[in-house]
């Protein structure tokens, strides 16, 4: 086993504990995990009773199923790294102003890459049930449904949910 002898210089230390958390910071966001899929039930879902309706699909649309609750995590790892990237350039109050810009746009940068993951594809699909009502329900689209296919409409205690019969 080797054993380090000497210490790393402090700036370089600090550097690599931002860029340490910023990257757990990052991983531990990517354990988030949000679906609209009508296969996947929570803990609290499992073992509830659910109402069963039965219909015919009217008309199935592509839609774009977007989350809408932002953790930060990708701002922040992104300002983190950016900061630290920044840093890295120039000496003096140009490295404070790199350091400062480069926090910035790393956290814009990681904003928008939170965003685009948080985006699902889905279906927003129309059934309309044997007693005659219409309903309109949106899910991830990893369900293969038609127009004229029969279906049961699952709700009750979570989510409605849309399955093939």
């Amino acid at each position: 086993m080797a054993i380090l002898t000497h210490a790393l210089p402090p700036r370089a230390a600090r550097l690599a504990a931002i860029a340490g958390l910023s990257l757990s910071l990052l991983a531990l966001a990517g354990c988030a995990n949000q679906t609209a899929s009508s296969s996947v039930y929570t803990y609290g879902q499992a073992q509830q009773e659910q109402i069963v309706r039965y219909g015919t699909v009217v008309s199935v649309r592509p839609v774009v199923i977007q989350s809408d609750k932002s953790s930060g995590v990708g701002a922040l790892g992104g300002a983190a790294l950016g900061g630290v990237a920044g840093s890295a350039i120039g000496g003096g109050r140009g490295q404070i102003l790199t350091s400062i810009g480069g926090a910035l746009l790393g956290g814009l940068a990681g904003n928008a890459i939170e965003n685009q993951v948080g985006k699902t594809n889905g279906l927003e699909i129309t059934v309309r049930l044997d007693n005659g009502e219409t309903r309109v329900i949106a899910q991830a689209a990893d369900v293969a449904l038609s127009s004229g296919q029969r279906v049961q409409v699952i709700s009750g205690g979570g989510p409605t949910r849309v399955v093939p019969m």
